[in-house]
């Protein structure tokens, strides 16, 4: 199959993260807008072309105090710096669904490669016709690389925010032609 042009359905795909929490309990959260350029044959992504853009003031982890913490300075700063993108560079096939997807990922100014585990989850048609295809991708970076380095030391000994932010991502796409 030829590479084909995919739209991201946002109302089912998913972008999310998960940080440690006074080094006891978890944070999750998702960005909710994003976009993505995808031109691929869904059955074999080596030579994809691969693009995400984030808005960073989308970010929601179901706590409206914290959510202005992470877009303030101290974190994101999504006034000066409004997108996270990440741009494929090299795609590697580790298994028949399987691919490492290593790109640039920047963050704030900071610009890192950063490798993704993505299993191809399938292709099918939806209720109105329509064919989509599913990825599932995961990865973990270090908040600090990219200039995150904003902490709390708490009463108790340790800090109030994990340095390892894991990100899972679920993309459900449809081809536009």
């Amino acid at each position: 199959m030829t590479k084909q042009v995919f739209k991201v359905d946002g109302a089912h795909s998913n972008l999310g993260f998960e940080v440690k929490h006074m080094m006891i309990a978890k944070v999750r959260g998702s960005f909710d807008t994003f976009t993505a350029d995808l031109k691929l044959d869904p059955e074999d992504l080596t030579d994809a072309e691969i693009k995400f853009t984030i808005d960073v003031a989308s970010i929601d982890s179901r706590n409206e105090d914290r959510d202005t913490h992470l877009r303030s300075e101290d974190f994101l700063d999504a006034e000066k710096y409004p997108q996270m993108t990440f741009v494929a560079t090299d795609i590697k096939k580790t298994d028949d669904a399987e691919y490492d997807l290593t790109g640039d990922f920047t963050i704030r100014d900071v610009t890192k490669p950063v490798t993704f585990k993505v299993e191809y989850a399938g292709r099918g048609r939806n209720p109105w016709g329509a064919e989509v295809v599913a990825f599932e991708a995961n990865t973990k970076i270090n908040r600090k690389d990219f200039g995150l380095t904003w902490n709390s030391t708490l009463e108790t000994g340790g800090v109030l925010v994990g340095e390892e932010i894991k990100i899972h991502v679920e993309i459900e796409a449809n081809p536009l032609d």
